[in-house]
């Protein structure tokens, strides 16, 4: 017998980010979140006139996790499994499911979240804590050098004013040189929590040309900087300035670890927009979000560092003060997205995601 479908207001399931069915004993669908609609590739109508077990690569574990928790013979149960996408995508993604009792005779709760998924978001709200915690040991030790600093720049002035050996002066210059350099740097680390956002309607594709015409002004040979636009992202509230500067950190430090391609001219990078729908980032879904990617062809991330590349002070290279991508990951917060890379030997992308409207 079909269990009844309960009179519950189910659409609060839709603002979930995990895919969500009710069915009964025998597998029947009886509801379907939207979570569940877009990952399966089918319209709600379709899963409910079918059932949960039409999903599995294998359904037998879940055929018999059904029929033992409607029966009360567990309260809950939870498995992995692979779970197949029956629209035009095709193909299987792995999942974990959680099959519970309700409070609705014969009815069950099925939940499946993807396993990469839950991967992500894990690491997502990892990262998100390290930098927050990252920002506050940077301006304190920032706040902690600047103060002694100021003084020994001074003392460096007072000194240069009193000595006459050219040796000694030389000594001198580079001391107060020196101070100036680590002034900057110590400028450069309090910069983001300095200056308030200017918050206005933001075009995403303005602030691409305008990075892609800095970067081909200073490489105008040997690099080529794609464009892959969708035109119908619409404008979002944004600190135009702040997300000038997170793309143009990212397409330079690309530009200088494709050093030998821009040489041999055949150095590449892509500037690719797209909107993401029900988008989940920040543990938080969103029915519409910017994905920007920035994508070039070098020889990828080291991964000795790929872990750590968005921590202050971490470079890949040289001569690197590894705060170019710690003040984008930093701006890209401030506008409630998130940041990510995926690197492999000649591809290298950047994603970023940030909410529309």
């Amino acid at each position: 017998m079909t269990a009844q479908l309960p009179p519950i207001d189910f659409d609060a399931y839709d603002q979930l980010a995990t895919m969500v069915a009710l069915a009964d004993a025998e597998g029947r669908c009886l509801l379907a979140n939207a979570t569940l609609e877009n990952t399966v590739g089918l319209s709600r109508r379709a899963l409910q006139r079918g059932s949960v077990l039409d999903w599995m690569a294998d359904p037998e574990q879940l055929r018999e996790t059904l029929v033992r928790v409607a029966g009360q013979q567990v309260a809950s149960s939870r498995f992995d499994a692979q779970m197949k996408r029956l629209g035009a995508a095709g193909g299987e993604v792995p999942v974990h499911i959680i099959v519970c009792l309700t409070d609705w005779p014969g009815c069950v709760l099925v939940e499946m979240i993807e396993i990469e998924q839950q991967i992500r978001l894990d690491r997502e709200e990892r990262t998100h804590g390290l930098a927050q915690a990252n920002k506050e040991l940077v301006r304190n030790l920032a706040h902690e050098i600047k103060n002694p600093l100021g003084g020994i720049r001074g003392a460096a002035q007072l000194l240069a004013m009193e000595v006459t050996s050219r040796e000694l002066t030389e000594y001198t210059r580079v001391i107060i040189h020196e101070a100036d350099r680590l002034q900057a740097l110590v400028d450069r680390l309090l910069a983001p929590h300095r200056r308030p956002q200017v918050m206005a309607d933001v075009n995403i594709h303005e602030v691409c040309e305008r990075v892609r015409s800095l970067i081909l002004a200073e490489f105008p040979r040997g690099l080529t900087v794609a464009r892959d636009y969708d035109t119908s992202i619409p404008e979002f509230r944004g600190d135009r300035e702040q997300l000038i500067q997170a793309v143009l950190n990212i397409v330079h430090n690309a530009t200088q670890v494709l050093g030998e391609r821009i040489a041999a001219g055949d150095a590449r990078i892509v500037l690719r927009t797209r909107v993401a729908r029900q988008a989940t980032f920040g543990r938080q879904r969103f029915r519409l979000a910017l994905e920007l990617h920035i994508e070039d062809n070098g020889p990828g991330v080291s991964e000795a560092i790929r872990d750590r590349i968005f921590h202050p002070l971490v470079s890949g290279r040289d001569g690197g003060s590894g705060l170019g991508l710690t003040l984008a990951q930093t701006f890209v917060q401030q506008h409630h997205g998130t940041i990510d890379c995926d690197s492999v030997a000649g591809r290298t992308v950047f994603k970023i995601l940030i909410p529309l409207p």
